[in-house]
């Protein structure tokens, strides 16, 4: 853990990988230091905000989605079934050899996605048409032996926050409505953590292996980089056919089922981190911050008991009021007691010294070191209004920050200038070849098609690369 008083300053946001890196240790979100590459420890603070965010996403599905948990282990011949979904997976998987000195007649692979540990239990619970829709999903842990450059909560080698839906539907147009359910459901999510989201049906070497199509959900990084926080595939019948996985329709005759599956991963906390933060820390929305309001008294020569007292009150007023607040009585200087609570991203500070008592004040200091005061009169009304505002302003500079991120280009001159800054809306035939040639020339790739964002306008133009029709495009470099 930090040591009290450390000020040691962050490196600058715009340093942004040495930036994000120092950020989360200092405000003890994730260590890296555990000795397995890949493979990083929650810190509990961290683990709260995690704790936070996961628990807007359970009341979301709750809805209408029931959750469970399937094993971690899958046997090698459940799990090859399905031949294009394993070709996408075959050199990231962990096998389990061995129980003990004794190795195992069948390979156990450790999850690095669940279709193949789910739908042959599916099968079983799914008879008829009064079973559908089945709406199901888990929060868990995913092992891919990933052999790119390693990052905390973005590229891991052990995912410890999968959240993977897995659907069931009678007719493929269900399974379609249920796609753009679960995009609405990942727009609500995103709107409460104040994070700008772009969605953009895949390209189809890009689509989730064995799926019909996969819409992403995507954000722009600081660095103009984009970061993928949550897919949402059409299964179509392939699974079903491979699992058999059949229902009775209402004429008594069996009929294969169709499917979606759609995660989120710890990723969604690296955006929320990188998102809203600056050079003094962490900057949280308060609905996601674990202490949402810090008391520091001012400790004054004789009136200490008394301003003691006066902030242990305000303390209880507020939680009272259902906030989450932490009073800060340690015996260091207020200056210490200011970074380490801006380090760890808290909304608010309120401020109690012998003047404010005088005045019937307190002092409010915003993360962004707004400061103002309140009448302690109306002090829970006065917090309440402030945070509002904290989460306004957050998600005013978000879409800021997006918008200067996305530029229109027409021509690949203008697209290797327009790509430094962020990502480029251009126009594109659908030609892989074409893709692969900005790739090769740009270092950026296709995203997606069918953009949903207000921040892009479908037209019509010619594709970029070859000057044949195209459709709106956006093109980026992603982690």
């Amino acid at each position: 853990m930090q040591t009290e008083e450390e000020t040691t300053a962050l490196p600058p946001k715009e340093e942004f990988s040495a930036w994000y890196n120092d950020l989360l240790w200092r405000a003890e979100i994730m260590d890296v230091r555990y000795p397995v590459k890949g493979v990083y420890v929650w810190y509990p603070f961290g683990f709260s905000i995690r704790k936070l965010t996961y628990a807007i996403l359970r009341q979301l599905l709750d809805k209408d989605h029931q959750e469970t948990l399937f094993p971690l282990l899958i046997p090698e011949n459940e799990f090859m079934k399905e031949a294009e979904h394993i070709k996408g997976f075959e050199e990231e998987v962990y096998w389990v050899t061995h129980g003990g000195l004794t190795e195992l007649d069948v390979k156990l692979a450790l999850r690095p996605t669940s279709e193949t540990a789910i739908y042959p239990m599916y099968a079983l619970w799914v008879r008829s048409h009064a079973d559908l829709p089945l709406k199901l999903y888990q929060i868990v842990n995913t092992f891919r032996y990933e052999t790119k450059h390693t990052r905390p909560l973005i590229r891991l080698r052990e995912i410890t926050s999968f959240k993977e839906a897995h659907t069931v539907h009678a007719t493929w147009d269900e399974a379609a409505a249920q796609v753009e359910d679960a995009l609405a459901l990942y727009t609500t999510f995103y709107q409460h953590l104040c994070v700008p989201i772009l969605i953009s049906r895949r390209p189809e070497w890009d689509k989730f292996p064995g799926a019909d199509y996969t819409m992403a959900v995507d954000t722009v990084m600081p660095d103009g980089r984009t970061l993928q926080i949550g897919t949402v595939h059409h299964l179509g019948d392939h699974f079903s056919r491979t699992f058999d996985i059949t229902y009775e329709n209402q004429n008594g005759e069996q009929q294969l089922a169709y499917q979606t599956c759609y995660g989120i991963s710890e990723r969604c906390i690296a955006a929320l981190i990188s998102m809203h933060g600056d050079d003094n820390g962490l900057i949280l929305p308060p609905e996601l911050a674990p202490v949402q309001v810090v008391v520091v008294p001012i400790i004054v020569g004789k009136r200490r008991d008394e301003v003691l007292a006066a902030a242990r009150t305000i303390r209880d007023q507020l939680e009272a009021a259902g906030l989450r607040v932490k009073l800060d009585e340690r015996e260091i200087r207020p200056g210490a007691k200011y970074y380490h609570w801006e380090m760890r991203g808290v909304p608010l500070r309120v401020e109690l010294g012998p003047r404010d008592i005088d005045n019937g004040v307190v002092t409010a200091v915003t993360r962004k070191k707004e400061k103002s005061t309140i009448p302690a009169a109306s002090l829970v009304e006065g917090v309440q209004a402030l945070l509002e505002q904290v989460r306004n302003t957050l998600v005013t500079t978000s879409d800021q920050h997006l918008a200067s991120h996305m530029n229109l280009v027409e021509t690949m001159d203008d697209l290797k200038s327009a790509i430094e800054e962020g990502v480029a809306i251009v126009h594109w035939c659908g030609e892989k070849a074409c893709a692969d040639r900005i790739e090769e020339q740009i270092d950026a790739s296709v995203l997606g098609t069918e953009v949903r964002s207000p921040l892009v306008t479908k037209t019509e133009g010619r594709c970029l690369v070859c000057g044949r029709a195209g459709t709106t495009t956006l093109i980026g470099r992603s982690y």
